[in-house]
């Protein structure tokens, strides 16, 4: 048994962790403001992890094994939770994501199309860190996602108050009303009623995985002691817009209706005109095991269909 401390874990496949770390006889803190209290017999903690003095007194003397951040978006919270948690964890793991290694927000070295992207691609030991940045103002941080999570990751790396791992997400679904980004939803409720897809016409492949995977492996890396640094999460198996679009068709028996745009023009989720699609070899070196997209994928894209479908309450 471990202490865990989760920050966030109230939805999606962060309340799934609780859940699953719970089950496994974890004893396991959830902190958060309170919108949603985890199940019973996990330890609740309210309080805004942005405001440090009340971060560290609602602490008070707690010490774990393992903290892992489900919503650092910024380096400013990184360095608040850096703070706060010196002395109180030996091993800190944030959930990051594959938007980190997107060129078209920041300048980055770019790999060759089909060469899947190693986590050396983005050093958080060596990235820039601006505090002084409007990281506060909410239109500044959504338009400056990746980069508040590549500085994000750098605090922590720098920090050297503890072991420090970062899980780079591909892009997550599954869950049907639980997937709260309603981008399979997009491709569910527009092909089965045969509207208009805004893709690339040379859309590159990216990369997915399941919500229930990316759970599982959160909680891998909360016990796996020698993954250090930045880890890349993705199922097996890009897939280009349109191959989603196929397994999508196939269960809703309706071929998509695509319009193309050009490259750099605004089109539908998933559709990129850049080449950023992660490696996972990393994660499997280390001993995490993957499964297919195209094991899930359809599974998902019922959950979805069935979601569209079901009555508002």
């Amino acid at each position: 048994m471990q202490r865990i401390c989760v920050i966030g874990g109230s939805r999606y496949f962060g309340k799934l962790l609780v859940k699953r770390l719970h089950a496994a006889g974890h004893q396991v803190t959830v902190i958060n403001r309170g919108s949603t209290p985890p199940p019973a017999g996990v330890e609740h903690l309210v309080v805004d992890r942005n405001d440090e003095a009340a971060l560290s007194a609602a602490l008070g003397s707690a010490t774990f094994d393992v903290v892992v951040d489900q919503i650092c978006y910024t380096p400013v919270q990184a360095a608040i939770a850096a703070r706060a948690f010196r002395g109180r964890t030996r091993r800190y793991v944030m959930t990051s994501t594959i938007e980190v290694y997107d060129p078209a927000t920041a300048a980055l070295a770019t790999a060759p199309h089909g060469t899947p992207v190693p986590e050396e691609s983005v050093d958080p030991a060596m990235w820039l860190v601006a505090m002084d940045l409007p990281w506060h103002d909410a239109a500044y941080l959504e338009a400056h996602y990746a980069e508040g999570k590549r500085q994000a990751e750098a605090v922590f790396t720098q920090h050297q108050g503890f072991d420090f791992a970062a899980v780079r997400s591909a892009h997550v679904l599954g869950g049907g009303t639980a997937e709260f980004t309603g981008r399979l939803a997009h491709y569910v409720e527009r092909i089965s009623h045969g509207r208009e897809v805004a893709v690339h016409a040379e859309a590159l492949p990216t990369v997915f995985i399941h919500y229930q995977e990316l759970a599982d492996l959160l909680g891998w890396a909360a016990t796996a002691t020698d993954a250090i640094g930045p880890v890349n999460a993705c199922s097996g198996g890009p897939l280009d817009v349109y191959e989603l679009g196929a397994v999508i068709a196939a269960r809703v028996g309706r071929e998509p209706v695509y319009r193309s745009v050009a490259a750099g023009e605004p089109a539908s989720p998933f559709s990129f005109d850049r080449h950023y699609a992660m490696s996972n070899a990393r994660a499997k070196n280390l001993g995490f095991s993957f499964s297919h997209t195209t094991d899930w994928l359809p599974g998902a894209v019922t959950e979805a269909l069935d979601a569209t479908a079901a009555p508002v309450a």
